[in-house]
């Protein structure tokens, strides 16, 4: 005993930590967080031990993980099969993030609920809004880097949301992609993202919010017809305050109980239902993957998948941005008056709805069968009045487009695909060199199959598709380009 005070004092004598450290730990929280209702306050600190969580298991991880296309798959599998507890450090990574992710919306909305948010405690909420968003950046990088069907998927929307972007679009898409392809640049880029610059974004946040929690007071539980007036509101809290507990132990224990109890619950879920995939191998050209996100995107899929595509710019980008500025704005619009939700039915009404639509939304984009239909092209030949007609090289051209599943994501005559366009009558609206160029080099939420078919392929596959048009009608005259040789074409593109 005396070896480890010897320890304690000659640290402290150093540190100092009696005048830094102890002060905020004991600084004055509401009375009234000592009653049943501070349970209420406990869900930001299980959020931020779920972070710690991750960041440990994440170090762990880094140390085994190969950001390239060529091994990324392979670590992830080594990790779930060979690696001593490797198969555990992914999983708790995984539920981890899951249960970061529900706390932290829980946690906002009792902020929002409890009126929290309100002066003098502005800038806090939007902190914390801020930390949404990284919490949710790293949520998708972390998808990306497991490498399989849905990874791949998921980087395609990405980039193609991106790629709409006014002006900039083009070169945000090669920024992200590092290249023309998703590949071992692609990886690169968003595991220096997940590993260093969201989470380096992310506690640089938090502790501007932890200040802000001390410095501007932990808020009491609201009271109805007590309403938040600025003028006043300070000397209210100093009283309040007079009377108040410090944070340790009083308030402490319950954020102790609440973080033991996370940590387990994520455990237990790891133990249990084990690492999230990888699923299947990530090629375009797979026909039995079946591209989900993650479970905190899949309202975002749905409404991707059921908007038409006039729609899709706005959804994709105003809709997000519109998101975070009225998120932003609610403090600046609602930051005085009544805090109990008791007052306040339409915060209430809006919780619910908000919850109510993204639970409507998650259930459609997990349940619904939408495009990439990825067992369209084995359920669906090609109709049989467009075969009569093809010339041998046509006929190629059709077998091409059913291996290299062309009807996951297009249909002939109503049937297969639907997220891409119907390509009945293709031939009719686009040219032969304008074919060419989009098989070849991609384009929109469609991959480049540059990489996938040789020259011959293409060549066949185009004929097949110049083929589809309306009887009667001649070979769309779509002004292009010159176009240069095919073989030349696959051959030069990277």
């Amino acid at each position: 005993m005396n070896t480890i005070k010897q320890v304690w004092d000659w640290l402290e004598h150093r540190l100092e930590l009696r005048d830094s450290l102890w002060p905020v730990m004991r600084h004055p929280v509401p009375a009234a967080l000592a009653k049943p209702v501070g349970w209420w306050y406990v869900f930001g600190s299980m959020t931020l031990t779920l972070l710690m969580l991750q960041i440990v298991t994440g170090v762990c991880l880094a140390m085994v993980y190969q950001p390239t296309s060529a091994d990324a798959y392979a670590s992830l599998e080594y990790l779930n099969y060979e690696a001593p507890f490797g198969w555990l450090l992914r999983a708790i990574h995984y539920w981890s993030a899951t249960g970061m992710v529900v706390m932290l919306f829980i946690h906002m909305s009792q902020v929002f609920l409890m009126g929290a948010y309100k002066y003098p405690r502005e800038l806090t909420w939007v902190v914390g809004v801020g930390l949404l968003l990284m919490t949710l950046g790293l949520a998708f990088t972390g998808q990306v880097l497991r490498y399989d069907g849905d990874s791949y998927w998921g980087v395609s929307v990405a980039v193609a949301a991106a790629g709409r972007v006014p002006f900039l679009g083009p070169s945000i898409v090669h920024f992200i992609l590092g290249g023309e392809y998703i590949g071992s640049a692609t990886l690169s880029r968003f595991f220096t993202l997940h590993v260093f610059i969201l989470p380096g974004l992310l506690l640089g946040l938090l502790v501007v919010h932890l200040y802000l929690v001390v410095k501007r007071g932990i808020s009491e539980p609201p009271v109805p017809d007590e309403p938040v007036d600025k003028a006043t509101y300070h000397e209210k809290y100093e009283q309040l305050l007079e009377k108040g507990i410090p944070f340790f132990p009083h308030a402490l224990y319950r954020d102790g109980v609440a973080c033991a109890i996370a940590v387990l619950v994520v455990v237990g879920m790891a133990v249990i239902f084990g690492p999230k995939g990888p699923g299947e191998i990530p090629d375009p050209t797979l026909i039995h993957a079946e591209p989900r996100p993650d479970w905190y995107f899949l309202p975002v899929f749905a409404l991707a998948a059921l908007s038409p595509p006039s729609m899709e710019a706005f959804l994709m980008l105003g809709l997000p941005v519109i998101g975070i500025l009225a998120l932003i704005a609610v403090p600046f619009v609602a930051g005085t008056g009544e805090r109990s939700a008791r007052r306040r039915p339409v915060a209430v009404l809006t919780v619910l709805v908000t919850f109510v639509t993204l639970l409507i939304l998650g259930w459609y984009g997990a349940t619904s069968p939408w495009s990439p239909d990825m067992e369209a092209w084995s359920g669906a030949p090609v109709p049989d009045d467009i075969v009569a007609e093809l010339s041998p090289l046509e006929l190629q051209g059709a077998v091409v487009f059913q291996n290299k599943c062309c009807r996951n994501c297009h249909a002939l005559e109503g049937s297969g695909g639907h997220r891409g366009p119907d390509l009945t009558y293709v031939g009719a609206r686009m040219n032969h060199e304008a074919m060419v160029r989009q098989v070849v080099q991609g384009g929109g939420n469609m991959p480049a199959y540059a990489q996938q078919m040789n020259s011959a392929e293409v060549e066949a596959l185009v004929a097949f598709l110049v083929k589809l048009r309306p009887e009667g009608i001649p070979p769309a005259a779509v002004p292009s380009a010159v176009a240069e040789p095919l073989s030349a074409a696959v051959k030069e593109t990277p």
